[in-house]
């Protein structure tokens, strides 16, 4: 038994678990957002093209199906929020990551030109005394 609970401390720690419990903690705040969008804007709207039909309460034969097909109509309905939602942050991170990019190619560019310059420098300060040595030898040859 001492092993088993072990394991499970050694599971939660991996962080998977907390992973997943806060992943369906947003989730399911995020569903109340997204639910209360669909059925405070959405629907009404949609109820006004169709002209305020309401399934609901629609059978077919003696099986009450009405609300099975609201429940369909708003799943998908759901579906689509969540789909503009998803793709409107897809979007913004592309941005977002675009000018991280942009941003670290400029900065690697920026040390390479520090770089180069060094080098130039470098290679200037090696060529002083190729070039002090030159010239005592032309004095020394007059």
């Amino acid at each position: 038994m001492k092993k088993l609970f072990t394991e499970f401390k050694e599971f939660l720690a991996q962080g998977n678990a907390l992973d997943l419990a806060v992943g369906v903690v947003i989730g399911g705040a995020f569903n109340a957002i997204v639910t209360a969008i669909v059925n405070a804007l959405i629907n009404p709207i949609i109820g006004v093209l169709c002209g305020g039909i309401d399934f609901s309460e629609y059978k077919l034969g003696l099986f009450p199906v009405g609300e099975l097909i609201m429940a369909i109509i708003n799943f998908i309905l759901v579906a689509f929020v969540l789909f503009l939602i998803v793709r409107t942050a897809n979007a913004a991170k592309t941005k977002i990551n675009a000018a991280k990019l942009a941003e670290e190619e400029a900065k690697a560019k920026e040390e390479e030109e520090a770089k180069k310059a060094a080098e130039e420098e470098a290679a200037k300060k090696a060529e002083e005394p190729v070039e002090l040595l030159r010239q005592i030898l032309a004095a020394l040859q007059k």
